[in-house]
């Protein structure tokens, strides 16, 4: 009979591994631009009934003015300030500033407070 191989040790996984605020910036970033791309459709689909017959607007109008509809401009406002914020800051990154890591997590949490201090202000300019 052949011996079985040994078993060797499985390294951490996930569930106890805790992810650096920067492994989570980037997964949120490339999430983000998958949130904006399909929201981008609702936009086209938006202007595209409001530029048709009254009642094409119809559907769309009222999904858009529901409070359902608002939650989900103002995350759609959420992630496009988030995706800008964070890009800016990789243009940082780009030409090699910010790589500590001090100074990652302080950008990390820059941005953060950045896209909800402007998404929070769009939307009170836009309320008033």
């Amino acid at each position: 009979m052949a011996d079985s191989p040994p078993v060797r040790p499985l390294s951490p996984h996930l569930s106890i591994y805790k992810l650096p605020l920067t492994a989570l910036l980037s997964i949120a970033h490339r999430g983000t631009g998958i949130v904006n791309s399909t929201a981008l459709i609702l936009i086209v689909w938006t202007l595209a009934g409001a530029a048709g017959p009254a009642d094409s607007f119809g559907f769309i109008g009222a999904l858009v003015q529901s409070w359902f509809g608002k939650l989900m401009m103002f995350g759609f406002t959420l992630t496009l300030y988030y995706h800008l914020c964070n890009g800016i800051r990789h243009l940082f990154w780009d030409v090699g500033h910010g790589f500590e890591l001090e100074a990652a997590n302080r950008s990390g949490r820059t941005t953060l407070f950045a896209a909800g201090f402007l998404s929070v202000i769009t939307w009170l300019i836009a309320l008033v």
